[in-house]
């Protein structure tokens, strides 16, 4: 902008001078033809006034004569006057001498003079040495002109004047510069500096500064185009804001979002993932956007759908397998993108991941399964033998006395059963409130270990109690740490057979008590190890029923260490023995 400025005054400058200079040369043209017109005029009279009076042929001819009266009609000698006879012979001169001036007829002022004209003529006189307006009328006795009347004047003045005027002129050019390029500047300043301001506004909108303004209160055109620009700044600043909201809150719900979403453009190339998808697919999102989403999805299922969705434009809800990075069950919605002219530009993806939901539901059919059958076993050993017992069987009364003895042992199982599936939905619906106290971790294991004695004395096996130092303190609920424990305990004894060992293990390890119910049982297998907490899932369904288990102990298990913000965990290695370790936060 600041060439600009400089062009801009430079270019004022140079009209002014222009202007000036032709001004000038008008002005002195004018004033040079006053002059010359004027001489003109004078030399015109002074000629023809010395012509009427040399025209005589006694004065014309007699040198001193003539002479005489030149000087009586033209007494003065700031007009030269020269009297030249038709040969061109000077005959008088009041500058010099007659006798030593070389002919004129040549002159052009003369020759017209002979030819009964006026002549001018303007030329640099070699006898005075400046230049000399002459000027020549005829001399005529009887109707012939036997010569001529020249009359001259010096151009010396009038060449000092015009000469002046230019010094004057130029002198006053300059001036008129100096002084011109301090207003103009300040002109030029006063018409830029808006534009610049503009220039910068617009510049600081190119670069995302919206929140610049344009400084100006002029009520011109200029101030109505900084209104303008600072209207659109406004506006624009308000739009961005919106625009960058809604974009900020497209991108929370997206980053947040659980489902996963693709935009697929028409090109069949992936526009936009969001973490979740990240996640499903097992690849980051920088390393497939911009790829083909047959090659970045990895699953030709998917990709198959996406296309139907391209060529056909419809929207559509498919379930769908994936089997990298791990198999997974999603639930995906295909809808086409629909742009402001209505036409499908690509696809919008939802990817929903049921995976779980679907694991649920086959552990809830499961569940429904084994309850039916584990309920269905004692029910019908208790209507087998009942309807035994009424077809005659009572009369005996050592076999009455049996079957009313299996009856009763079912139905204890079934009660059993029963009493923990209940409880299982209450610790699952965190119905059971907790009732936090200070516990002493070493004598509630040891009152434990007392009720599972005498199970364990039917088997032989030997159960070792944990060190009574350093005493663990505990602040949590004593009947849930205590079901736990009498669960594992119980499950330990199970699966242990006679003359085994159990030994239990506490220790205290910065903010959490560790507890280890040890046996040397049959073990688990390593395929069941993630199974064993589920309801009724059970390594060797034949030992279970026969020690009269219900399936759901460690289950239980598993939901009161999480009631308590605690963990479980188990290493079994089979035939050798399993290790339950469970943590609970020390408070």
């Amino acid at each position: 902008m600041t060439r600009f400025r400089i062009k801009l005054t430079l270019t004022i400058l140079g009209l002014i001078s222009l202007v000036l200079l032709l001004m000038g040369m008008y002005f002195a043209k004018v004033l040079e033809n006053s002059y010359l017109q004027s001489l003109h005029e004078l030399l015109s009279r002074e000629s023809k006034l010395v012509a009427q009076a040399v025209r005589f042929p006694d004065v014309f001819s007699n040198q001193s004569t003539l002479e005489e009266r030149v000087k009586q009609v033209a007494p003065t000698e700031e007009v030269r006057l020269t009297v030249i006879d038709e040969k061109g012979q000077v005959l008088y001169d009041n500058s010099s001498h007659a006798d030593e001036m070389e002919n004129h007829f040549n002159r052009p002022e003369f020759m017209s003079a002979l030819k009964g004209q006026t002549g001018i003529s303007r030329r640099y006189s070699e006898t005075l040495r400046y230049d000399m307006m002459y000027v020549a009328v005829p001399v005529e006795q009887d109707s012939k002109i036997v010569g001529a009347v020249r009359s001259a004047m010096s151009m010396k003045d009038i060449t000092d004047t015009i000469h002046n005027m230019w010094y004057s002129l130029l002198t006053g050019l300059l001036v008129t510069l100096v002084v011109g390029s301090i207003v103009v500047s300040r002109i030029s300043f006063s018409i830029i500096r808006p534009i610049e301001e503009i220039t910068r506004v617009a510049r600081n909108i190119t670069q995302r500064q919206y929140e610049s303004r344009v400084r100006i209160k002029a009520k011109d055109e200029i101030g109505q185009l900084a209104g303008a620009i600072n209207f659109m700044a406004s506006s624009l600043e308000q739009q961005m804001y919106e625009i960058s909201e809604n974009q900020q809150r497209l991108s929370g719900v997206l980053t947040n979002m659980t489902s996963g979403v693709i935009f697929i453009s028409e090109q069949r190339r992936i526009m936009l993932v969001n973490p979740a998808v990240e996640k499903l697919l097992g690849t980051p999102g920088h390393e497939i956007v911009g790829k083909l989403h047959i090659e970045a999805g990895k699953s030709f299922g998917l990709s198959q759908y996406i296309d139907r969705c391209l060529d056909k434009s419809e929207k559509f809800r498919q379930e769908v397998h994936i089997y990298y990075p791990q198999e997974r069950v999603l639930d995906v919605n295909f809808a086409p993108y629909i742009n402001f002219k209505g036409e499908a530009r690509g696809v919008v993806v939802v990817l929903h991941d049921i995976t779980e939901i679907r694991r649920l539901e086959k552990m809830r059919s499961d569940f429904v399964a084994n309850v039916s059958h584990e309920l269905r076993t004692p029910i019908t050993s208790i209507k087998g033998f009942t309807e035994t017992l009424l077809e005659g069987a009572m009369q005996d009364e050592e076999t009455c006395r049996n079957f009313l003895q299996i009856i009763s042992d079912e139905s204890e199982r079934l009660y059993r059963m029963i009493r923990d599936i209940l409880d299982l939905s209450k610790i699952e619906q965190k119905r059971i409130p907790l009732q936090v106290s200070r516990i002493h971790l070493q004598d509630m294991i040891s009152s434990a270990v007392a009720i599972m004695n005498d199970q364990a004395q039917r088997k032989e096996l030997t159960i070792t109690l944990p060190t009574p130092q350093p005493e663990i303190y505990l602040m949590t609920d004593r009947d849930c740490l205590q079901q736990i424990i009498l669960n594992l305990l119980t499950n330990a004894i199970a699966y242990t057979p006679e003359g085994g060992a159990i030994t239990i293990r506490t220790e205290k390890e910065d903010q959490i008590v560790k507890i280890q119910v040890i046996d040397t049982g049959i073990g688990i297998p390593e395929k069941d190890l993630t199974r064993i907490f589920e309801r009724f899932y059970r390594v060797d369904k034949a030992r279970s029923r026969d020690s009269g288990g219900t399936g759901l102990g460690l289950a239980i298990v598993k939901h009161l260490v999480d009631n308590l913000h605690g963990h479980i965990r188990v290493d079994s290695i089979e035939g050798k023995g399993t290790i339950f370790t469970v943590t609970i936060p020390y408070t």
